[in-house]
């Protein structure tokens, strides 16, 4: 056989359709209903036998065709609610035997289950006891450790319900599955401490665990029941019976179990949030029928016991974060006491690191820096592997079987099968590598991991079916280092929170002196080339006077020089003080002094400067404001966003042209306008307009981009805000507030 077509078969073992499977269980009758008449359309087969109907008959027949009255209108109060938890017993006898009803509804139809009713059953006594729920429960509740906690539970449960073997079996993170505590009788074979391959549960089998606490099978021998007809009537679609008691389970299972020794099993899911974390696995050497009600006890237990689990596992890895707590704080204290950056600092406690994860070896990189402690690979190795992780793009990486996932490690794994990494979001290479070596084990699987399933050839066609020998089977594992435990990976995510924290705290420092130092530096120069601006305005002024604009030709040009001169220095002056103005805002020390400040006056004065400019263009120029306003600003400053306000409008409205300014009270704020008829500013542009260095180029050879940054940085210092509004062609208004003096009503 080829080993494509072995494959296919495996395959198609984990699509068996478990879910419709279009059979029972024999020992009970399964029917569905279609609501609200409870019309019966499908029917198990063996209803002939045990209540003595013929299927046929009943298909298309009210379920009052099947039961007696009383029944039938008691499933018909059940169904008048979402679910049937709280509803009375369904108790009916056919033939001299009394039957349990079972009743959910699932993808539009009702399906009725019927039982045998049990009513003497009582569990033989195990080590000279039984065992009830409440006692159970108590016990449960006494445990102090996760392992006592199994073992009482497969105790009790043995003890409860009779079962020949009783074993809890916890999935792992590589899908495979260990038994991790077992109660069996003295003849059975031991399980305990075993592994079981992940294939011994398929995926679609761990789902429907995963969405049913219980599932039973009395008889693992038993014929299958088919359902009459084979598909819905309503739909043309098998019968969903995830939900179903009854269902009939894969033969490849029921193999299985035979192959293990036992004829009866009960399984009960064991949960972790919505993840099957692993179940409760009850078998029995001969047939066993346990009552729906016990079932429905161990339904309660392994929900508690999934809650206690999931409590005492939290516990447990509060315990494994507490124990790393104090290396942590060593570690942070270092990074935070490096001159030069958190790696260096880590590097200063090599083996505090080490024992922060338990690990043989540790690495340090950053940037060309390669720092090695302990047992660890060449740096070559190193660096490959580091180079690997960040390809990987996961901040912090485990792994306990490196080889597996990156194959170069095949040639280090006895210094380094495991490894745990952490990195930061930097532009240099920068990481901390922890090492852990090949620990060599045997563990011992139930059967040939290797030789899982065989061919089975009798009827028709091929099909796999379990391997009959069940013996222990030792595997040596190689490439394998001791697991990376949860406290190990908080403490790597922790430490990388921390070493982020400092990073990031050395940045900001740096940042603040560069901004520190580039004030100090904008002062100074401002400072010192105030000075001899001043002094070249004052020379150009004397020299102004010996060279009149009206003498000759060389007098003229002389002066026009000067002119020039003097305006170069003045724009210098107003640069310069521009500079202190940014570097100011950007340090967050702009600074202003507020006054009770008259509008009217205010205006009077932005008038009187500011007219001739406007003048000269033929624009009119208006100012408009409520009588008695008075504001809280910073004199120079406010005649500074004023005139810059207004000058720009002047500058870039047309000849004959008009300009706007208003303010009118708004609440506690006085609230200016400039609006003015010229050009306006594109769409694209007007988000920018008070970025530093913004400048509309049109029409405004000499702009610095300052003014409007400035002014946004003055408003705000006054605890105001600015905005800008504009539509190309016709013109742009900026607004502004500014918060007004409020009179006391009593004064």
């Amino acid at each position: 056989m080829k080993p494509d077509d072995f494959e296919e078969l495996f395959t198609n073992c984990a699509d068996e359709p478990i879910r419709i499977p279009g059979a029972i269980q024999p020992h009970g009758v399964l029917l569905t209903l279609l609501e609200p008449e409870l019309n019966i359309i499908q029917v198990s087969a063996n209803v002939a036998t045990l209540f003595n109907h013929a299927p046929e008959a009943l298909l298309g027949q009210p379920l009052r065709a099947l039961l007696d009255a009383e029944s039938a209108a008691a499933v018909g109060s059940m169904v008048e609610h979402d679910n049937f938890i709280d509803a009375p017993p369904l108790h009916v006898t056919f033939n001299g035997a009394t039957f349990n009803g079972m009743l959910h509804r699932h993808q539009g139809v009702l399906v009725l289950e019927f039982e045998p009713l049990l009513e003497n059953f009582k569990p033989r006594a195990l080590n000279g006891r039984t065992s009830d729920l409440g006692k159970m429960l108590q016990r449960l509740q006494s445990a102090k450790t996760l392992q006592v906690l199994y073992e009482i539970s497969v105790t009790e449960i043995q003890a409860m319900t009779g079962y020949d073997r009783v074993l809890i079996y916890r999935f792992e993170d590589e899908g495979h599955g260990q038994v991790i505590a077992e109660a069996s009788a003295p003849s059975m074979e031991l399980f305990n401490g075993l592994f079981f391959p992940a294939s011994d549960i398929p995926e679609q089998a761990r789902e429907l665990y995963r969405t049913n606490w219980l599932r039973i099978i009395p008889n693992a021998a038993y014929e299958p029941v088919p359902l009459l007809p084979r598909l819905r009537p309503d739909t043309g679609q098998p019968l969903d019976m995830s939900f179903a008691t009854l269902r009939s389970v894969s033969p490849i299972h029921c193999q299985y179990m035979q192959n293990m020794g036992v004829l009866s099993s009960m399984s009960i899911s064991l949960m972790k949030g919505d993840k099957l974390w692993g179940l409760i696995s009850c078998g029995n050497r001969e047939p066993l029928l346990v009552p729906s009600e016990l079932r429905i006890a161990c339904q309660t237990i392994g929900q508690v016991l999934s809650l206690q689990i999931s409590a005492m596992e939290a516990l447990d890895l509060s315990r494994q974060r507490e124990e790393k707590v104090e290396a942590l704080a060593l570690l942070d204290q270092a990074m935070k006491a490096s001159e030069e950056n958190v790696f260096n600092g880590l590097a200063q406690q090599p083996q505090v690191l080490m024992d922060l994860t338990l690990s043989a070896g540790v690495a340090i990189i950053e940037d060309k820096q390669l720092l090695c402690y302990g047992n660890c690979p060449e740096p070559a190795q190193i660096l490959a592997l580091h180079t690997w992780l960040q390809e990987s793009g996961e901040p912090v990486f485990s792994s306990h079987n490196l080889a597996s996932v990156y194959p170069p490690a095949t040639e280090f794994q006895q210094v380094a099968s495991g490894v745990l990494a952490m990195s930061l979001p930097k532009p240099v290479d920068n990481g901390v590598l922890w090492f852990r070596p090949e620990v060599k084990e045997s563990l011992n699987w139930c059967g040939n991991p290797e030789k899982l399933l065989a061919l089975d050839n009798s009827g028709k066609g091929l099909r796999l079916r379990p391997s009959t020998s069940l013996e222990i089977w030792k595997v040596e594992m190689a490439g394998i280092s001791t697991q990376w435990s949860h406290g190990d990976r908080f403490a790597a995510n922790d430490l990388r929170r921390s070493a982020l924290e400092n990073d990031l705290a050395r940045q900001v420092l740096r940042e603040q002196q560069a901004v520190r130092a580039r004030d100090e530096l904008v002062a100074v120069v401002s400072h010192d080339l105030r000075n001899p601006m001043t002094v070249i305005s004052m020379l150009c002024g004397m020299m102004q006077q010996a060279f009149s604009s009206d003498g000759p030709h060389t007098s003229r040009r002389i002066s026009s020089a000067i002119d020039t001169m003097q305006q170069a220095a003045g724009r210098m002056n107003v640069l310069l003080e521009d500079l202190l103005d940014i570097s100011k805002i950007e340090a967050g020390r702009y600074v202003v002094k507020p006054v009770a400040l008259d509008v009217g006056q205010m205006f009077e004065e932005a008038y009187s400067l500011l007219a001739p400019l406007a003048m000269k263009k033929g624009i009119d120029l208006s100012f408009n404001a409520e009588p008695g306003l008075q504001i809280k600003g910073d004199p120079e400053r406010m005649f500074q966003v004023l005139s810059n306000l207004i000058g720009n409008a002047i500058k870039f409205t047309p000849r004959l042209g008009h300009i706007g300014i208003s303010a009118i009270s708004n609440g506690e704020n006085i609230v200016f306008s400039v609006r003015d008829s010229g050009e306006g500013i594109a769409p694209d542009q007007l988000p920018h307009v008070f970025d530093r260095y913004w400048t509309q180029t049109e029409n405004n050879p000499t702009g610095s981009g300052l003014g409007l940054y400035i002014t946004q940085g003055i408003i705000q210092a006054h605890g105001g805000e600015i905005v800008a509004e504009s539509e190309l062609g016709r013109g742009s208004e900026f607004r502004f507030t500014v918060p007004k003096v409020t009179r006391d009503p009593h004064s």
